[in-house]
């Protein structure tokens, strides 16, 4: 059999199986490639969804601020940033008084070659106000009050709350807690206060079962972005899609919650996968550079897979975690994990009102293990080996070879991207 290439790093790790072994490889169906990006972000631009056009949007408006996703998400910012700031200051908002703002969440900063990086663009970089939000800093919030519904502080980023014009930007794309990224999430937890983030990341809103890749319906996170939307006020955005390649696939513009809508309508119908049969055997990724960077973001690769996985399989995951294992605050949660076990990790976070930072994560992790034996293999530091909750493959070949040939085994290249479900 051929060798099959998993998405890893930033290239492609080949992987073979036992000749006896025909596995289910899990991919998208082929989504459409635009042939002329450039055209059609001008286009996206000219013809926004549900709000009026930006020329008419900046006539009293003298500040813009547009906010991006960090670099765990491979957003095509290149494409679009420099269209989007010269619209902005063709209808008059002069350059200096735009704002580009990272929207890190909790994650640390994008800095130096990272941020030139992530932007994509250097007249960008060289003409615009760079800011990486801090969730930390009470000092750069606004205070909107509470949700109506359950109560969650809604402390945002001072710098797209006081914007006249104010425009998020992100990857459209299944998430394994807020159904799909982009839109809304790109506000929050993207640019939003601690308090606000640790409230609807704690253990009430991660256990909720409609807190899940692909749902919308009833799903706590969703609904607590859509009121912050809600109190914030107008927003606009660029929502994209890319295919495996990272290709556009889509872009469009308009008020953040239609457009956002729009996107998940198109991305919904190659995300989604069908399959007939659980597997015995699922081997997936973490979906390469930049979300395979460290183990916090690849417990999405285990995720997106366990809804195929046979209870008591074993779902084998693919990540370079080139910088390691997460945050010293993720590290904690995964010590409490391997110290104290999954019933009682998860029990000592039942109690909190606001979860400790990115313990979410850990919480997650303990979803796919509660279906299967799930293994890991990675360039991640042995150090890290005890605080991961899961086996550690470390000769991938031969552990794949040793698979007993009466398994049934799914191959899901694209990871996270890509949700599979059994039909």
């Amino acid at each position: 059999m051929h060798p099959i290439e998993l998405l890893y790093g930033k290239g492609k790790l080949s992987i073979s199986l036992p000749n006896a072994i025909s596995p289910t490889i899990i991919r998208k169906p082929a989504m459409p490639v635009i042939a002329e990006p450039a055209q059609a972000v001008e286009q996206s631009l000219a013809n926004p969804t549900g709000t009026e056009p930006l020329e008419v949007l900046c006539q009293k408006a003298a500040t813009a601020c547009i906010v991006i996703c960090d670099i765990t998400r491979p957003v095509p910012n290149h494409l679009f940033l420099r269209p989007l700031i010269e619209k902005l200051m063709s209808c008059g908002i002069p350059k200096e008084n735009i704002t580009l703002l990272v929207a890190t969440g909790l994650h640390r900063p994008n800095l130096g070659e990272e941020l030139a990086e992530l932007v994509g663009d250097s007249w960008v970089v060289n003409n615009i106000r760079v800011i990486n939000h801090d969730a930390r800093n009470d000092e750069d919030h606004v205070d909107l009050g509470q949700t109506r519904s359950r109560g969650t502080p809604v402390k945002l980023n001072r710098h797209l709350v006081e914007a006249d014009i104010r425009i998020v930007s992100g990857l459209v794309e299944p998430h394994f807690m807020a159904g799909y990224s982009g839109g809304r999430k790109v506000i929050a937890p993207g640019v939003a206060h601690a308090e606000t983030i640790t409230t609807f990341h704690n253990h009430s809103f991660m256990s909720n079962p409609s807190a899940e890749n692909c749902n919308l319906h009833g799903n706590p996170l969703h609904e607590e972005q859509l009121q912050i939307v809600e109190m914030l006020g107008d927003v606009l955005a660029i929502n994209t899609v890319i295919d495996e390649d990272r290709q556009l696939s889509l872009i469009n513009f308009g008020e953040v919650v239609a457009s956002h809508r729009n996107a998940v309508q198109f991305i919904e119908r190659y995300c989604q996968v069908k399959v007939d049969q659980e597997f015995d055997v699922v081997i997936t990724s973490a979906a390469g550079y930049p979300l395979d960077k460290t183990y916090y973001q690849t417990v999405k690769g285990m995720v997106g897979a366990m809804g195929i996985l046979k209870s008591g399989g074993e779902l084998i995951i693919a990540s370079e975690c080139s910088e390691g294992l997460g945050s010293p605050e993720y590290q904690d949660a995964q010590s409490r994990l391997t110290q104290l076990g999954t019933s009682e990790f998860l029990e000592s976070l039942s109690r909190k009102a606001f979860a400790d930072i990115d313990e979410w994560q850990t919480q997650m992790q303990t979803k796919a293990m509660a279906v299967g034996n799930i293994r890991l293999y990675s360039n991640l530091d042995p150090k890290f080996d005890d605080l991961l909750g899961i086996e550690r493959i470390h000769n991938l070949d031969e552990y794949l070879q040793n698979i007993a040939t009466d398994k049934t085994v799914a191959v899901i290249p694209e990871g996270p991207y890509v949700i599979p479900t059994c039909s």
